[in-house]
């Protein structure tokens, strides 16, 4: 492999991880900051278990959401780097 195509395939990996964190942490912000705080009063009229939705997302939706995100993105990054030759195995 030659340094231009070292280079290039470094580029297009990064490429690829910052979109996986684009849409990894805008599926967050939506979850937490707009569901949890914007459109709180909206997501109220909905109960679950007896809590109001909006309140759950605000207390605990968006740390569960979180914690999944952290998972599904170590899978993502681990089918990447064997994609472009940057596996640990």
């Amino acid at each position: 492999m030659t340094e231009l195509d070292k280079k290039s395939n470094a580029k297009a990996y990064w490429k690829q991880n910052i979109r996986y964190l684009v849409i990894l942490m805008s599926i967050w912000f939506l979850v937490s900051c707009v569901f949890g705080i914007l459109i709180r009063e909206q997501l109220n009229t909905i109960r679950i278990g007896g809590f109001k939705l909006g309140f759950w997302f605000a207390q605990q939706g968006s740390i569960y959401v979180f914690v999944v995100l952290i998972f599904v993105y170590v899978r993502l990054m681990n089918k990447l780097d064997k994609k472009y030759g940057y596996s640990e195995e």
